[in-house]
């Protein structure tokens, strides 16, 4: 169950990381994209600077042994963050990133929750 664990929370460290970056740091192809988000700029890069923290509290707290119990923190930060994704995606009818922030919701709930209270770090 540990590996399952560290393995979801790989898988979504890899994803959230990835996509906080990008678009914080985004290259030219995907600066048009950032710029035509139906939301203002600065909530937009909080949720990216959000993505990638959140990210990096799932792995460095069991990594390190320093302040453990911010994991489980870390993925119900995560949560609604891609809940909201995917009810955004739902909005716009657009399936592929749906499935992929659901799943990613579903990732978060059961990291969160495992980590919380079956098999804590």
């Amino acid at each position: 169950m540990n590996s399952l664990l560290w393995i979801a929370q790989g898988v979504m460290a890899l994803a959230f990381l990835t996509h906080g970056l990008l678009f914080l740091f985004p290259p030219p192809a995907l600066r048009k994209l950032k710029k035509q988000m139906p939301f203002p700029a600065a909530f937009s890069d909080f949720i990216f600077v959000a993505e990638s923290l959140g990210a990096m509290g799932l792995i460095l707290p069991g990594l390190t042994g320093i302040l453990p119990w911010l994991t489980p923190l870390a993925a119900a930060g995560l949560a609604p963050i891609a809940g909201g994704a995917a009810v955004f995606h739902l909005t716009r009818r657009e399936l592929p990133p749906l499935v992929t922030t659901f799943m990613l919701f579903a990732l978060a709930v059961f990291v969160a929750y495992a980590r919380w209270s079956v098999l804590p770090l």
